[in-house]
């Protein structure tokens, strides 16, 4: 008999438990929450970015971003009950962390003082505005029936400024150290402390209820002597008993060291360390939320856009900020002696509006005391007090620059009986011999003398970053790596050596530029203009091997000395070291034991590097040639029409100026004597390229115009092969891997006029 077989079937049954599907719902929600704020955040960088050339504010921009996505069905739909409450707290612990950081970065006892220049502006503007807001916001149906404590929180909001957003972007607009900036800036905290004080006053008797809530007049009563006894307590025990506490934590964290504490005194190290960390996460972590929520609360399809009265209050409000302001500024400074266009342009800065005045407008609406178009309307009309700012500061900036005397910076424009100011920069100790024979050719006589600013260039590394520390004062750190300082004091040690024991007429500066390769450029040319220099000379990417050639150079550096190049506000000097930091012990002797040449073809480059072959030719230890090239005129190129960019009148324009320049040089310095004289007539660049050759290992140095903007026959065709653009034709040549072991080669261009923009430093005064 066959045997049966029992056939068994089985079914998997897959158990999930309900903390399982907790778990996938809850990494669910993170995961979709942090997608939108990283989406948030970037969004909110790249507009920035975008609005970048226009020197917009952040704050213009994220509140673009937040109205936008904070609308979009889509997203409103994944925002539940539990996470917009969630959003609420957030908000509201992030306001708090703002407004304390807006605390300690304020001085009360400024209410006590006789009211400075700053503070008359900023009463006169929040008075005129106060009350011509308490006159007509009543009659625009903000809310459902007249409200004192609205109108008068109302009225006190359109009153104030928002000074953390004004004053970073004073700053970002270079006018922070004009008299206008720090007017500007002064009034602005004033008048935000003032209205936020107000405020914080006015909330303690006229507490906000939620939605519309009847609270008695005895409880409203006694919660209002609560608060105020608890304002009081603390503002007492901050004023006088803190201190202790807080001198001796900062006097436990001296500069240098790491913090061990964080007590938070409104003066020293602490404190400062705190709002920089608060800063900075309200920066990249609080505000794209934070933006985010306003856009999810004022909602576009409650707007009532098709409604006249919804453009009416966004344009009285709007108007009341602005005219206000504007009439206050003008009659405190008709009263101060200033001109009314300065005073007009102050009160349309102080209008500027901020985070804390968004964050009033959206709570307004959430406690039930107005409506989403009117919250909505007030977030516009912020967004409107920001956005003009910048072309408020260019028309200050324009106004400015035509009362400043146009100058520039250069070498022929030098008044001879003005001493030169010269920025030298190096990279560390093996540029110091050059750097003290540089000075010793270019001093000149004694009287007037040389300046020289001679400047560290260090890359900023995170490990030299970690070494500084903030000093008291504006934009001051010290730099405390080890390396970094015994590299600066090599330098110092030596330099000073050298103008003790021959300095005669030389006046030495110390100087540091510390940043990144992208912001050396901006640092550098910075210091060239605080220190008003004629000349700053950079030393060449590229540095001599022991067998005489150059090694392929530091990217880093020919990225500075082309940025340079093209923003310095004066002359600038590319040096090319093959030796001149070699020739031992260069004095004021007779002997003439150093060779040095200028060639001259034309330009104003050219005429750039004659002034400054005037003053080597005054060292009685140098041997100075000048060498012009001219175009053969026998040859076919003379006659020859060119392919030239510049009219026939230009061209004959230019070439007066270099005959004067060149006819003046010669009187003073060859037909005595005193400089050599040679002359080579070319007929294309091909000779100009063999002269050029020709000069192999003649001179120790030889100094020559950077020339690029010049259309000459004995240069055409020659920047099609250049190595490096930024020496133009010729001194690619002269400083070219196939050229002499032992000639420096100094290639210099004339400063290019920018019209108006020269001659306006940033602390220019207009007051």
């Amino acid at each position: 008999m066959g045997s049966k077989k029992k056939i068994r079937s089985f079914q998997k049954i897959s158990i999930v438990g309900p903390c399982t599907l907790k778990l996938k719902e809850l990494f669910g929600k993170v995961a979709k929450y942090a997608f939108g704020f990283f989406l948030m955040y970037a969004l909110c960088n790249v507009s920035h970015f975008l609005l970048k050339p226009y020197s917009q504010p952040r704050i213009t921009s994220d509140t673009v971003i937040g109205l936008l996505i904070g609308n979009i069905g889509f997203i409103r739909n994944q925002v539940t009950d539990s996470a917009s409450k969630t959003l609420n707290f957030i908000v509201d612990f992030g306001m708090i962390c703002y407004m304390f950081v807006l605390g300690i970065e304020m001085n009360p006892y400024i209410l006590f003082k006789e009211p400075t220049k700053d503070a008359k502006v900023a009463y006169g503007g929040m008075l005129s505005t106060f009350i011509l807001a308490c006159a007509i916001t009543p009659f625009m149906h903000f809310t459902e029936g007249f409200k004192v404590d609205l109108t008068l929180s109302l009225s006190t909001v359109l009153s104030s400024t928002a000074s953390p957003v004004l004053t970073r972007l004073i700053t970002s607009l270079k006018i922070g150290k004009s008299d206008i900036g720090q007017l500007v800036i002064a009034a602005g905290m004033h008048a935000d402390f003032v209205t936020t004080l107000l405020l914080s006053i006015g909330y303690v008797f006229c507490p906000i209820e939620s939605g519309n809530k009847v609270v008695e007049t005895s409880k409203r009563v006694r919660r209002s002597i609560e608060m105020g006894s608890a304002l009081v307590i603390q503002t007492l025990f901050a004023a006088y008993v803190s201190p202790f506490f807080m001198n001796w934590v900062n006097n436990e964290n001296p500069e240098g060291k790491p913090i061990k504490g964080t007590f938070l005194p409104r003066e020293g190290r602490v404190s400062k360390w705190v709002v920089g960390k608060i800063n900075y996460l309200l920066t990249t972590i609080f505000y794209p939320i934070f933006f985010f929520w306003m856009g999810y609360e004022a909602v576009f399809k409650d707007f009532r856009p098709g409604q006249f009265g919804t453009w009416g209050r966004l344009f009285v409000v709007f108007a009341i900020a602005t005219i206000g302001k504007v009439t206050g500024t003008v009659i405190s400074g008709k009263l101060l002696g200033f001109n009314w266009p300065e005073s007009v342009a102050l009160g349309l800065l102080l209008t500027t509006k901020g985070h804390f005045h968004i964050y009033l407008a959206i709570a307004a609406k959430t406690a039930g005391k107005t409506s989403t178009s009117t919250s909505t309307v007030m977030v516009i009309a912020i967004f409107f007090t920001v956005v003009h700012a910048p072309s408020v500061v260019a028309q200050i900036i324009k106004r400015a620059r035509k009362r400043v005397p146009t100058h520039r910076m250069s070498l022929q424009l030098l008044d001879p009986s003005s001493e030169l100011r010269i920025l030298l920069c190096l990279n560390g100790p093996q540029n110091v011999c050059t750097t003290i024979n540089f000075i010793e050719i270019s001093r000149g006589t004694a009287d007037p003398g040389i300046l020289v600013y001679v400047t560290d260039m260090i890359e900023l590394t995170d490990e030299i970053a970690a070494t500084l520390v903030k000093e008291e004062g504006v934009d001051t750190m010290t730099v405390t790596h080890a390396g970094v300082k015994e590299m600066r004091d090599q330098v110092t040690t030596a330099v000073q050596a050298y103008v003790g024991e021959s300095g005669e007429g030389i006046t030495l500066r110390r100087l540091l530029a510390l940043s990144t390769f992208n912001g050396l450029p901006q640092d550098i040319c910075i210091l060239a203009e605080d220190s008003m220099v004629a000349l700053i000379i950079l030393p060449f990417h590229k540095v001599q091997r022991e067998d005489g050639t150059l090694d392929n150079g530091h990217s880093g550096f020919r990225y500075v000395n082309r940025k340079v190049l093209k923003n310095a506000p004066c002359s600038v000097g590319i040096l090319v070291d093959r030796g001149l930091g070699l020739i031992e012990k260069l004095r004021r002797t007779y002997d003439h034991s150093v060779s040095v040449a200028v060639i001259f073809i034309g330009g104003k480059d050219d005429r750039e590097a004659l002034a400054y072959a005037g003053r080597v030719a005054r060292h009685s230890g140098v041997k100075l040639t000048v060498i012009r090239f001219l175009v053969d005129a026998s040859s076919e190129a003379a006659t020859r029409p060119g392919n030239y960019t510049v009219s026939s009148s230009e061209k004959e324009e230019e070439m007066k100026l270099d005959d004067e320049c060149f006819a003046s040089f010669y009187e003073r310095h060859v037909s005595c004597g005193q400089v050599a004289y040679m002359e080579k007539h070319l007929a294309n660049s091909a000779e100009t390229y063999t002269t050029l050759r020709a000069l192999d290992g003649q001179y120790s140095l030889i100094i020559v115009g950077r020339g690029e903007r010049v259309n000459s026959v004995l240069t055409f065709g020659m920047n099609d092969w250049q190595q490096c653009p930024e020496l133009g034709p010729i001194g690619d040549v002269l400083s070219g891997s196939d050229f002499s072991a032992i000639t420096s080669v100094l290639i210099i261009q004339e400063n290019s006029l920018k019209g108006q923009l020269d001659g306006l430093d940033d602390d220019f005064s207009i007051m």
